[in-house]
């Protein structure tokens, strides 16, 4: 598993009640306009088992799509975050998967973020999620969208090949360690599948004493052989392994910091990882994000986007959007309504509509 400290920004509310929710929000979606301050301060503060209470309870009382509905109702950057958080994890894990599988290029950093990141049981649920959303293996999409080395490590990591069973063995460790010296520092050329055969198949336990051991036969860190010996997708992708094997909370605060920078904010990264986050590390990566930069997480985002996105890294939900939301959005639904383009949909397979 990643070294990181369990540390959510988001725990769910003691003394929940879906049906009080759930009526809550459709009381905040009727009539003119909308009540998104609301709708803030439901879904932002309730984990994500009971997001999904709340959209069953929904559905059952209302016979309606919750996520259909909060759609027709929002737009922008804010239905983003609100449609990511009622999302189930895994599937949402897997829409962000199949997107930037879609047309053509393929967004390789997302790959290496999801994929490179997540313990073997996470991804396991992932591969499952994705066949039955997508009707295709998603060893085979990622296949068809990858090439050479970097997808050989993918597919090994896809399909379940990092032990997570067995202890720390130190003598292995040596002779990995040994074996990955070999195979770049040592030699002229590099032998890729060597290291992607021990950082895709050991656990992140048993990695953190072959890096160990690995700096006392080389003088170096293993990062930095890596930064040496090999480049382009596969680098980063190896690099994304070492840096959550000693530090994930670091990692995704890099990642968050990278998002923000240069001109625009890309956005469907740092929404992703906040999102994705939130009830694990977020708390964490927010700490690390200060120690490495000097500047609060919070700060960044308040400066580099609008206000929507910003809500979910605040988690305050007072502050959220509250300069843009009346103008932008009350009574959008009315006027669509006026134009004969209310777009509510009927409830339909949830899988498909991602």
């Amino acid at each position: 598993m990643c070294y990181h400290q369990r540390e959510p920004t988001v725990v769910g509310v003691p003394h929940f009640n879906a049906a009080e929710d759930a009526a809550a929000l459709r009381a905040a979606m009727k009539g003119f306009g909308t009540d998104e301050q609301a709708i803030i301060d439901i879904l932002t503060s309730r984990n994500n088992q009971q997001r999904q209470a709340i959209s069953q309870a929904f559905t059952h009382e209302y016979g309606r799509d919750l996520i259909e509905d909060l759609k027709s109702e929002l737009g922008g950057h804010f239905e983003d975050v609100i449609v990511a958080l009622m999302m189930p994890p895994a599937e949402y894990l897997c829409k962000e998967l199949n997107k930037c599988m879609e047309g053509l290029g393929t967004d390789e950093d997302t790959l290496v973020e999801i994929l490179c990141t997540r313990t073997k049981r996470e991804i396991a649920e992932i591969v499952d999620t994705y066949e039955r959303m997508y009707d295709r293996p998603l060893a085979e999409h990622m296949c068809s969208e990858t090439s050479g080395d970097f997808r050989r490590l993918l597919t090994l990591i896809v399909v379940g090949a990092r032990d997570e069973e067995a202890g720390v063995d130190a003598d292995k460790a040596r002779e990995d360690a040994q074996a990955l010296y070999d195979a770049g520092e040592a030699k002229w050329g590099t032998d890729e599948e060597v290291f992607n055969r021990i950082l895709a198949h050991e656990s992140f336990a048993q990695l953190r004493q072959i890096f160990e051991e690995y700096k006392n036969i080389s003088g170096r860190t293993i990062e930095q052989a890596i930064k040496a010996e090999i480049d382009g997708e596969l680098k980063d992708a190896l690099s994304a392994i070492v840096e959550c094997v000693e530090n994930a909370s670091a990692w995704f605060a890099t990642r968050l910091r990278k998002a923000m920078q240069g001109l625009g904010t890309d956005d469907r990264t740092l929404i992703r990882i906040v999102v994705s986050r939130s009830e694990q590390d977020l708390g964490a990566i927010k700490r690390e994000y200060e120690r490495l930069y000097d500047k609060t997480l919070e700060s960044e985002v308040r400066v580099r986007t609008r206000a929507c996105v910003r809500s979910r890294v605040r988690g305050e939900c007072a502050e959220l959007v509250r300069a843009e939301t009346p103008r932008r959005h009350a009574g959008r639904r009315h006027r669509r309504r006026e134009a004969g383009q209310d777009r509510r949909l009927p409830l339909r397979d949830r899988s498909r509509q991602y």
